[in-house]
Order: C-alpha cells, then structure tokens, then sequence
C-alpha cells in the first residue's frame, strides 16, 4: 500500500469522480484508476462503485478512508513539524467556517497571521456545521468556527466559544408583526417559516428552541446561504430566525425581537491530537486576540457528545 493509492482515494470519494479526482492529483485518469484498482485488489474488497451516476463510496471505502486521512495527515504534519524546525514556519493550513461570521473578525486575524508567518499557505471553505464537524475529525480542517447548539464542543474536539448571538425574527414590511414590540415562537408558529437546512447549526438551533416552547412550526423554504433567506421575507414568503448582526445587514426586512428563543454560542473547534505547527500556530493566536465568553478554561474536552 503506497501513500499516493491513499492520496488517490481521498480524492475520489471527495470529488465523487475519478476524472476529478485526476485532475486534483495532477495525474492522468488511467494511471489513478489503475492505483485505485491496484488498492482494491490489495484490499480484496471494492472501495468505490462505478455507476453511470457518478461513484459511489462502498461500506468498505467508508471504513477505509478514515484512516487513510489520517495517514496522510501524519505524513503531512511529519514534514511540517521538520520544516517547523529552521526559522521560518511552514506548511499549510485549512480553516472552515459557517458564513456569515460576524462574531469573528477573521480577515484581521488572518492578517496578522500572515505577518507572523508569511510562508505558510492559508485556505478557506465555507460549509454547513455537520459538514464542518466531518471536516475537522477527518483532518481535513485544521479548525473550524461553527454555530453550536450546546457550549460544549463534540466528543475528540477542543473548543473556544468566541460569543454569544442574539436571535431575531425577520419579517416583510408589510407583515403583521413587523411592528410588534416582541413576539414568541409560538406567535411565529401560527404561519409560515424559512430557514437554513438541516444540517446547519442555525436551523438546529431554531428547531430546539421550537420545541422547547412545545410548538410545532412549518418551514416553507430552505435556503443553503444566509443571504438568501432576506428576498424570501421579503416577498412575503414566510418569516426567519436569525441572528441580530446578519439581520441588522438586511435592509429589504424588519427586525423584531424574540423571545422564548437562547442565543446561539459561536465556536472554534480543533482536534487536539495531531495539529501540526501552522494550526497550533493559529490556536494560540486564538487564544491571545479573542475571549472565552463561556469560562476561565478554554479549550475543554467535553465529556459527552452534543453532536
């Protein structure tokens, strides 16, 4: 088993494609399906089916590619820790984030990380939180910043909970609640909704705080980015829960005040084994220009799953 047959997998299963997966590896696709076939025989088991939908990730792909992301991520911060010990840090690393983050200043921290190590190369991606979770547990992300439902990070993973937002409901001008002083989430009920899908925390968020009230409510829309979620309302085509920065950005929609509903904790999330040099880097740099809103302690394991 040769590390380019795992690099070659990883790709695949991430691409859903082997003509992809090539072009990500700066191969031609002959040579990585011949790697990839070469694998699966070692293996005696098939890691991918080849279908006319695109490829599919086997039972048996899915156990194997969790180590292999982690092989590789060894290999990676083997090289980095090496390079980390001439003068310059090296190497690279992979932040994810929900959008929109307001509670974060990202650009400026990223700015003086880059002054303090010029040499290492920085990448983004914005996914939704469950997303971001898979990303972070496989290596993929060095850290992340999420909306959580809980002020506890995941089993495995170490947290920094950077604030507290504040909830509010959006409406049409000519809704009408938009000139209420407050409303519940019960009042919200009794109509239409739209929100961010399933897997984002908001929405995770929103459907705790729903039934907690023991209120049932209809979502009508789902929208995959937070800025899609303003021209909804704003065409009358339900109500939204969201938090009060992204909200104060919207001009097309009132804002009004809700109660019934917690704020929502924003969080760092990093695995605390195996970081190489350029996360443990951007950690304490964390650390140094942002509080713990949430305790003394930063970076707690928590003892239970909030998943």
């Amino acid at each position: 088993m040769e590390l380019r047959q795992l690099s070659y997998a990883v790709a695949v299963a991430d691409t859903g494609s082997f003509t992809r997966a090539a072009h990500r590896c700066f191969v031609v696709q002959s040579a990585l399906s011949h790697q990839i076939a070469r694998l699966e025989e070692e293996l005696g088991t098939r890691l991918f089916e080849r279908g006319s939908r695109g490829v599919r990730v086997t039972a048996a792909g899915a156990v194997f590619l969790g180590p292999a992301r982690e092989a590789l991520a060894a290999v990676e911060r083997a090289h980095d820790e090496v390079v980390a010990l001439g003068s310059q840090l090296r190497g690279t690393l992979n932040i994810g984030t929900i959008t929109p983050l307001a509670a974060v200043d990202l650009p400026d921290l990223l700015a003086t990380y880059q002054e303090r190590h010029p040499a290492v190369r920085v990448t983004l991606r914005t996914r939704l939180v469950s997303d971001l979770l898979d990303q972070v547990r496989d290596y993929g992300c060095d850290l992340v910043f999420v909306d959580a439902h809980a002020p506890e990070p995941p089993r495995g993973l170490l947290a920094r909970n950077l604030a507290h937002e504040d909830l509010v409901v959006i409406v049409a001008a000519d809704h009408p609640l938009a000139g209420a002083a407050e409303v519940t989430p019960a009042q919200l009920a009794g109509g239409t909704m739209v929100d961010m899908p399933p897997g984002s925390g908001i929405r995770r968020h929103n459907d705790a705080a729903f039934a907690a009230a023991g209120v049932t409510r209809k979502v009508a829309f789902e929208a995959d980015a937070m800025t899609l979620l303003e021209p909804l309302v704003a065409r009358g085509l339900g109500t939204a829960l969201v938090s009060a920065a992204s909200a104060a950005g919207m001009p097309t929609v009132r804002s009004v005040p809700v109660t019934g509903v917690p704020p929502r904790v924003i969080q760092a999330l990093w695995k605390p084994s195996g970081a190489s040099p350029a996360a443990r880097a951007f950690v304490e740099l964390l650390r140094e220009r942002t509080p713990d809103v949430l305790s003394e302690e930063d970076g707690r394991p928590c003892a239970s799953p909030t998943a």
